[in-house]
């Protein structure tokens, strides 16, 4: 089996080291990662510049762009196969509910996903995190179940709490939940008319009732959301046809 994963947090990051380390007891791994934390990034693509590849190994590479630059980059241009799998993570925090569009960590499964590969997205629960082993071998045994039974193309955005491998309380499938607005900016300081803020936090988790990714979590479950890419609302189609009408 092969393996192509990348991240947001870096080429250097501790949970791209444990995913790397448990991963490669069952697949050939190649490692195309941002030469930099890149968390935030979404899909982002550099397109304004020459995007520059660094080759640590055959099997090892690091990019001066965005985690989407780094799986679209990979996977037209620079490895000479299609893998089986494309895996992002393991992020050093969630990218659960609102999370997800702001996430380069799910950006770069997407790119795989939208290029027709399946695509997990791997997540710690929680800031700060430290079981990353937890996430590996939570990691390690999804891709041997996908050996036994194939998906088709699928994204999978996967969360897992950030406690020991054998406290977890099992892996429930859930849908996104959503959390309240984003903290204010916060301005920094005011130099020669030039003003820097900092991008406030994130809100608190709003929708996080059961089925919810945030649910999973704060009960100690693995949790799996299949997410897409069509951003259509399907539901409100009549009702701008109708408004435009008007």
């Amino acid at each position: 089996m092969k393996i192509l994963i990348s991240n947001d947090d870096g080429y250097n990051a501790a949970g791209l080291e444990a995913l790397v380390k448990e991963l490669s007891k069952v697949a050939e791994l190649v490692v195309v990662a941002p030469d930099r934390n890149r968390s935030g990034s979404s899909s982002s693509l550099t397109l304004n510049q020459a995007v520059k590849v660094t080759k640590v190994n055959d099997s090892f590479y690091y990019i001066d762009g965005t985690p989407t630059d780094c799986v679209h980059i990979a996977l037209t241009g620079l490895i000479n196969f299609i893998p089986d799998l494309v895996v992002s993570g393991i992020n050093h925090g969630p990218n659960m509910g609102d999370d997800t569009i702001y996430s380069g960590t799910v950006a770069a499964a997407l790119e795989g996903y939208l290029l027709n590969i399946p695509s997990f997205s791997i997540s710690m629960g929680s800031d700060n995190p430290k079981n990353f082993k937890t996430a590996a071998k939570v990691t390690l045994e999804l891709i041997k179940l996908y050996n036994k039974k194939k998906l088709s193309p699928t994204l999978l955005n996967i969360n897992v709490p950030d406690i020991s491998y054998d406290n977890l309380k099992g892996i429930e499938i859930t849908r996104l939940g959503k959390r309240h607005e984003a903290k204010p900016a916060i301005k920094d300081e005011v130099k020669n008319n030039e003003t820097f803020f900092w991008i406030g936090a994130a809100g608190e988790p709003k929708d996080a009732g059961p089925g919810t990714d945030f649910n999973a979590i704060n009960n100690d479950k693995v949790s799996i959301t299949p997410i897409q890419a069509d951003l259509t609302d399907h539901q409100n189609t009549q009702n701008i046809k109708e408004w435009i009408k008007k």
